[in-house]
């Protein structure tokens, strides 16, 4: 079997399986397209970057390995181009995923992106995450990259995680932050 660039690369750095790697690769390919007329990441994609390789598909790949493969309720907070939370999706379908994301159009490529991948269990909420009308203490984890980490973000995953709930922050490098040592 001839694999494509993308899935050599992204084998050289990660262990998954080729069903894994094609529904990833198809992500790509989408945001490949998408990106070209709004702007999703400014990673570079074409041709793609080691750089964008590894922050949009090796480190969220690294983080869902480490979660577990549960009906857990989860939200992604400014979903933007999908990454962090595809490429966990498509490691972890068990999650129960919901990406919030405020721009019309980057909530349309989500939703196509989850149509596409056949995404079960995922939705996309087109929604500042501050104006989220969900039930308090609800969320089992939250997972964020690209928003300021600030008051309004530390009060909103307060007020949605559950008291064992994580946050989990994408950055530099992955923190992982329990509900209960956010902010009061």
């Amino acid at each position: 079997m001839a694999f494509s660039d993308f899935h050599t690369r992204l084998a050289a750095r990660v262990g998954i399986s080729d069903d894994q790697s094609a529904a990833l690769e198809h992500y790509f390919d989408l945001l490949s397209k998408w990106n070209r007329k709004i702007n999703l990441t400014a990673l570079s994609l074409d041709p793609l970057a080691d750089e964008a390789l590894d922050r949009l598909f090796v480190e969220p790949i690294r983080a869902a390995l480490q979660l577990e493969n549960a009906g857990i309720e989860w939200f992604d907070l400014g979903s933007g181009g999908g990454s962090p939370a595809i490429p966990i999706k498509v490691i972890r379908p068990r999650m129960r995923l919901t990406m919030v994301e405020s721009r019309g159009r980057k909530a349309a490529f989500l939703a196509e992106v989850a149509r596409e991948l056949n995404l079960g269990s995922t939705r996309v909420e087109n929604s500042r995450f501050e104006d989220l009308n969900t039930e308090p203490e609800s969320v089992d984890l939250i997972t964020v990259r690209a928003v300021r980490t600030d008051g309004r973000l530390e009060s909103a995953c307060r007020r949605l995680l559950k008291p064992d709930g994580r946050l989990m922050l994408f950055g530099p490098s992955l923190s992982i932050v329990p509900r209960e040592t956010l902010g009061a």
